[in-house]
Protein backbone atom coordinates (compact mmCIF):
# COMPACT_ATOMS: atom_id res chain seq x y z
CA UNK A 1 0.00 0.00 0.00
CA UNK A 2 1.25 3.37 -0.75
CA UNK A 3 1.47 5.82 2.28
CA UNK A 4 0.68 10.09 1.32
CA UNK A 5 0.44 12.69 3.69
CA UNK A 6 -1.98 15.10 3.10
CA UNK A 7 -1.57 19.10 3.86
CA UNK A 8 -3.40 20.91 6.45
CA UNK A 9 -5.56 22.45 4.07
CA UNK A 10 -6.76 19.07 2.60
CA UNK A 11 -6.78 17.33 5.92
CA UNK A 12 -9.69 20.33 6.55
CA UNK A 13 -11.40 18.98 3.55
CA UNK A 14 -11.07 15.70 4.47
CA UNK A 15 -11.91 15.83 8.29
CA UNK A 16 -15.48 15.22 9.53
CA UNK A 17 -16.23 12.52 6.90
CA UNK A 18 -18.29 9.59 7.27
CA UNK A 19 -18.71 8.51 3.65
CA UNK A 20 -17.11 7.63 0.87
CA UNK A 21 -15.14 10.34 -0.81
CA UNK A 22 -14.78 10.73 -4.95
CA UNK A 23 -11.53 12.18 -5.62
CA UNK A 24 -10.87 14.09 -9.09
CA UNK A 25 -8.74 15.82 -11.23
CA UNK A 26 -9.34 19.48 -12.25
CA UNK A 27 -11.15 17.94 -15.31
CA UNK A 28 -13.24 15.77 -13.54
CA UNK A 29 -11.97 12.45 -14.54
CA UNK A 30 -12.44 10.36 -11.11
CA UNK A 31 -8.92 9.38 -9.70
CA UNK A 32 -10.25 6.96 -6.74
CA UNK A 33 -11.66 7.10 -4.00
CA UNK A 34 -11.36 7.85 -0.07
CA UNK A 35 -13.15 5.42 2.56
CA UNK A 36 -12.99 7.36 6.03
CA UNK A 37 -11.10 5.04 8.89
CA UNK A 38 -14.46 3.09 10.21
CA UNK A 39 -16.85 4.13 7.36
CA UNK A 40 -18.01 0.98 5.55
CA UNK A 41 -20.28 1.66 2.64
CA UNK A 42 -24.06 2.74 3.56
CA UNK A 43 -23.10 3.11 7.30
CA UNK A 44 -22.39 6.64 9.14
CA UNK A 45 -19.38 6.43 11.19
CA UNK A 46 -22.41 7.69 13.79
CA UNK A 47 -24.21 3.76 13.15
CA UNK A 48 -21.52 2.13 14.06
CA UNK A 49 -22.86 -0.68 16.64
CA UNK A 50 -20.73 -0.18 20.18
CA UNK A 51 -20.15 -3.83 20.23
CA UNK A 52 -16.47 -4.82 20.02
CA UNK A 53 -16.11 -7.34 16.88
CA UNK A 54 -15.66 -10.22 19.59
CA UNK A 55 -18.63 -9.15 21.00
CA UNK A 56 -20.46 -9.07 17.81
CA UNK A 57 -19.19 -13.01 17.14
CA UNK A 58 -20.55 -13.86 20.51
CA UNK A 59 -24.17 -12.73 19.59
CA UNK A 60 -23.82 -14.29 16.57
CA UNK A 61 -23.52 -17.73 17.86
CA UNK A 62 -25.98 -17.37 20.52
CA UNK A 63 -29.50 -19.26 18.77
CA UNK A 64 -32.26 -17.74 20.72
CA UNK A 65 -36.03 -16.44 19.59
CA UNK A 66 -38.05 -18.58 17.45
CA UNK A 67 -37.68 -20.78 14.26
CA UNK A 68 -38.93 -18.54 11.28
CA UNK A 69 -41.51 -21.67 10.53
CA UNK A 70 -43.44 -20.94 13.90
CA UNK A 71 -43.29 -16.53 13.31
CA UNK A 72 -44.31 -17.20 9.84
CA UNK A 73 -47.13 -19.79 10.59
CA UNK A 74 -48.34 -16.81 13.35
CA UNK A 75 -48.20 -14.39 10.92
CA UNK A 76 -50.27 -16.69 8.50
CA UNK A 77 -52.94 -17.01 11.74
CA UNK A 78 -53.24 -13.05 11.85
CA UNK A 79 -54.15 -12.64 8.05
Amino acid sequence: MTKVTVDSETLAKLYGLSDVLELCDESGQTLGFFRPVGAEPGIRLADRSPFSAEQIEVFRQQRTGRPLAEILSDLEKRA
